[in-house]
């Protein structure tokens, strides 16, 4: 169990500063994660790696001389936000490109992929490369679909070394790509870990089990098999392996024996040796093994191994030397420390004049978003538990988080008379950074694009609240790209703009509109139960998440539903007028439909 903390909360961010101060001779705090302190060669592709803290030694760990040139660092076993990505990128620019790489899991997809936008946009060219190694999490034929875990090094390490041979952006994309392809992995619990703060294990394995196919964020295995002795546990590891032989890829291989957080190193190498034998006896020859903790999961019981099938150049780039404070290799000259920016000075950008109109909404906003975040802490243990029947659990603190930080930026930029765009843009950034994980990608973006929708108008109509709710169910079904059935936050989101829509359509009020809308999406969370996830952690645990609702669509459920009531109650205030009536203030219009 993890003990040595003062505040839960502050455990990740604490954590990484204890880091740093522990290796200034190889990195440096930024706002977001880690960089080289040492010198890059100007015009070298960045490789910036990253993703939830937990995993020490991956990421930060990993950063140095022909391995990653930063890394972007989130919370406990949370994607890092798209803003702390971005700011960690531009730091690690040396002028060759960035290139991105992560396990493949939603919330990682959904951040970085925000970041490669926002980079790519800026002039700044930045590829991908997800590490999907995990066998047990898809199918052969739907590689694309699979996770990462340990296969994390073996393709930070190929794209580190050939970043640091001066290699181009498509060539290091391109060998990252091979590195991904031919890496395979499995991986085993005997116990779950303990995130910081709370009583118990994510998951228990029964006494005398096994749980196969973990994932390295607290998740439990797709299936639970009696313990195996030793030389079982190498057999079952090594043959399902070999069932997934990457085509044409010859006999020499990288064998890596990961542990996980709390298996000892006398254990791993005991199973090594074992695994040894086995590789050479299906006539492979074993080249530069590793075993050790280079992938963890806090405090997990558990092991995973790794196959990376070489050829010549990824062999050459394997063998290439590196230095990090985790990870070394060979031996690299030593390198002089860089001069890092400070943080930039708070760009203002335009003033805004902000209407009577856009104030007043923007005070509202600020309101409905302090009922979001008192829904939310009043249920947060509930969609907690929710999570973590097929997930790790993680959904009621992360809207937690996501939602305070939201609310109170959204309080802020609201005090001091800015327009319902700019409260809701703060508001959405806020989410987005506090939260990461999926829900604070697709929360920050929805709020955001509600807030572009809505803008700083003279008035405020009809067609101004079906702007927003349309531009809010656009970014989250265009970034996070479920469909209905997928049994995600879509299934109760989409329900509810159908139901908002026919009723203004008729001619309601939007109060009115809003007091229909909610209850359906709440029945429609509730339907989740009936479906498997197709979508997100919980898809690899389908059977698990049958009969239980969708914590992102239920969460939604319960947001909606208080949102409605407060506007219902009158506690809002006389921020919305019924279809033709007039309001003295010039916050509103009069006429036909007018409303804020």
């Amino acid at each position: 169990m993890t003990q040595i903390f003062d505040n839960p909360a502050d455990f990740a961010d604490e954590a990484l500063d204890g880091f740093v101060a522990a290796n200034r001779a190889y990195v440096a705090r930024v706002d977001g994660g880690v960089v080289r302190s040492t010198e890059v060669p100007a015009g070298q592709v960045a490789l910036v790696v990253g993703g939830g803290s937990g995993h020490y030694p991956a990421f930060a760990g990993l950063v140095g001389p022909g391995l990653a040139t930063a890394s972007a660092c989130g919370n406990m076993f949370a994607s890092p936000a798209a803003g702390q990505i971005y700011r960690v990128a531009k730091e690690a620019n040396a002028g060759g490109g960035v290139l991105l790489s992560y396990g493949n899991y939603a919330g990682d997809v959904l951040h970085f992929g925000q970041a490669q936008l926002r980079l790519n946009a800026e002039g700044i060219e930045t590829r991908t490369v997800t590490v999907t190694d995990d066998i047990a999490s898809a199918p052969r034929d739907q590689i694309g679909k699979r996770r990462g875990i340990a296969g994390d090094l073996t393709v930070f390490k190929i794209a580190g070394a050939a970043a640091e041979a001066g290699l181009s952006l498509d060539e290091v994309e391109r060998l990252a790509t091979k590195a991904n392809d031919r890496t395979r992995s499995l991986g085993v619990a005997f116990d779950g870990c303990t995130l910081p703060g709370a009583g118990e294990p994510l998951f228990h394995v029964p006494p005398g089990q096994m749980s196969l196919g973990l994932g390295i964020h607290g998740e439990p295995g797709i299936s639970e098999h009696p313990m195996p002795t030793a030389s079982e546990l190498a057999e079952l590891l090594v043959s399902r392996l070999l069932s997934d032989t990457p085509d044409h890829c010859g006999s020499r291989v990288v064998a890596i024996v990961n542990g996980l957080g709390t298996v000892k190193y006398d254990e791993l190498f005991l199973l090594f040796g074992k695994i040894e034998k086995l590789l050479v006896n299906a006539g492979l020859t074993v080249v530069e093994p590793e075993c050790g903790e280079l992938v963890t999961s806090l405090d997990m019981s558990g092991l995973s191994l790794t196959l990376l099938w070489l050829d010549e150049e990824l062999e050459h780039h394997w063998a290439a030397p590196a230095d990090s404070p985790a990870y070394r290799k060979g031996n690299l000259a030593p390198r002089a420390r860089r001069q890092l920016s400070g943080p930039e000075d708070a760009v203002s950008g335009d003033v805004e004049e902000t209407t009577a109109a856009a104030a007043d909404l923007g005070r509202l906003a600020a309101a409905v978003l302090a009922q979001v975040r008192d829904v939310v802490v009043e249920h947060e243990e509930e969609l907690g538990n929710l999570d973590a029947i097929a997930g790790d659990g993680d959904h009621g603190i992360g809207m937690r988080r996501g939602v305070e930080a939201a609310a109170d930026a959204a309080a802020q930029a609201a005090a001091s008379g800015a327009s319902v765009g700019r409260v809701l843009e703060a508001a959405g950034e806020a989410w987005s950074e506090r939260a990461g994980g999926t829900s604070g990608a697709l929360w920050g973006s929805g709020v955001i694009a509600s807030g572009l929708a809505l803008g700083n108008r003279e008035t405020y109509t009809n067609e101004d609240a079906i702007a927003a709710v349309t531009a809010f169910v656009g970014a989250i079904t265009g970034l996070g790209k479920a469909e209905p059935g997928d049994k995600t936050m879509v299934d109760a989101l989409l329900p509810f703009r159908e139901a908002f829509l026919r009723e203004l359509d008729g001619g309601t009020t939007l109060t009115q509109a809003l007091t229909v809308a909610a209850p359906a999406a709440k029945a429609a969370a509730a339907k989740t139960a009936e479906l498997r996830p197709l979508k997100g952690r919980a898809r690899p645990l389908a059977e698990k998440s049958l009969g239980h609702p969708d914590p992102g669509a239920v969460s939604f459920g319960l947001i909606v539903e208080r949102i409605a009531a407060f506007i219902h109650s009158g506690l809002a205030g006389p921020h919305f007028t019924e279809p033709g009536l007039a309001h003295s203030e010039p916050a509103y219009a009069a006429g036909k439909g007018a409303t804020t």
